[in-house]
């Protein structure tokens, strides 16, 4: 997929060493299995994969092409990184102050832009299609988190960070509250789909959709900091209860689902020693964590088999095999 580029297409080496952490040794134990349900690939490590960023958001992993493209929100770019041999470029600058990424069906990069409040699809050509940016006449916030169900709609949170000020965005008045929503790009037709949220973050559905996840990062703005789980009934949800908390006074920002139905979110915001991300069972028990040495803002399974964790934190991103598959698109 092409992106546009300005200046240097190369970074320049960051400040961080690449490759397996400092005092890396088998079995990791920055990967920590609190219940038997965590299962830790014994001999793989986490690694440091790129670094030289402000603030690394929304990673989506493209396996026919074999790499994991993510937001540098600050620096207003999108960045690439090869698998096969490490390289890390510019893939389009400026982003709009790009955050959360996905693919639909067709292989398409769908993308949430803060600084022009839209949510957009690239096409194979380069093209940027504009999917959505208004509802009932108003302009959204600033789209933060995206997924593309079996049926192609696409649902987003809306917080409204990316209008907070001028750091990963640009300072501006909300016209609408913080929803969620649901587009058909069929259609074009968009309905709210979750309405009682300080700041909607991070969502995921469960392997079979029958649940989707959403974070409420609303400890922010003097909300809560937890996930809820509703029921996926058809174009609507239903319930909405806590699924997990506990993140205070952090708070966790992305998540993504395995196919065994666990949770995988960010945490950071708080106790350095909790940096990195965490896994919560199907039951909302929390069965396992990655430490990272900074707070993590959002993760992704990729690589050739989808049993690789990508996680986006900080100035840096990082990876670790697991010893189970992601559960999203390819």
């Amino acid at each position: 997929m092409s992106g546009a580029r300005t200046g240097a297409d190369t970074l320049p080496p960051g400040p961080l060493p690449l490759g397996p952490l400092p005092g890396t040794r088998y079995p990791d134990t920055r990967v920590v299995a609190l219940d038997r349900r965590f299962r830790r690939q014994g001999n793989a490590a986490i690694e440091r994969i790129a670094t030289g960023f402000r603030w690394a958001e929304g990673p989506v992993y493209f396996r026919d092409l074999g790499c994991l493209i993510w937001s540098d929100i600050p620096n207003n770019r999108m960045m690439r990184w090869l698998e096969d041999d490490g390289h890390v470029s510019v893939f389009r600058s400026p982003s709009n102050y790009a955050n959360g990424n996905t693919r639909d069906h067709a292989g398409r990069l769908i993308t949430c832009e803060h600084d022009t409040r839209r949510v957009t699809r690239t096409e194979a050509d380069g093209r940027i299609t504009v999917l959505m940016d208004r509802h009932d006449g108003r302009r959204l916030n600033g789209p933060n988190d995206i997924v593309v169900a079996s049926d192609g709609a696409i649902w987003f949170t809306d917080p409204g960070y990316g209008i907070d000020g001028e750091y990963e965005g640009h300072a501006d008045t909300p016209e609408l509250a913080a929803h969620v929503y649901r587009l058909d790009p069929a259609t074009g037709e968009a309905t709210v789909v979750a309405d009682d949220f300080t700041r909607p973050n991070g969502l995921a559905f469960s392997p079979d959709e029958r649940r989707l996840y959403v974070v409420d990062s609303g400890i922010t703005h003097g909300g809560p900091s937890h996930i809820r789980v509703f029921d996926v009934d058809g174009t609507r949800l239903r319930g909405g209860g806590v699924f997990a908390d506990g993140f205070a006074p952090g708070f966790t920002d992305g998540l993504r689902v395995d196919m065994a139905g666990n949770v995988w979110c960010s945490m950071g915001w708080a106790d350095p020693a909790e940096d990195g991300v965490r896994c919560y069972a199907p039951d909302g028990d929390l069965i396992g964590k990655v430490l990272l040495p900074e707070t993590c803002a959002n993760l992704t399974f990729g690589g050739r088999k989808r049993n690789r964790l990508f996680m986006c934190a900080s100035t840096s991103v990082y990876a670790l095999y697991v010893d189970i598959q992601g559960a999203q698109l390819p």
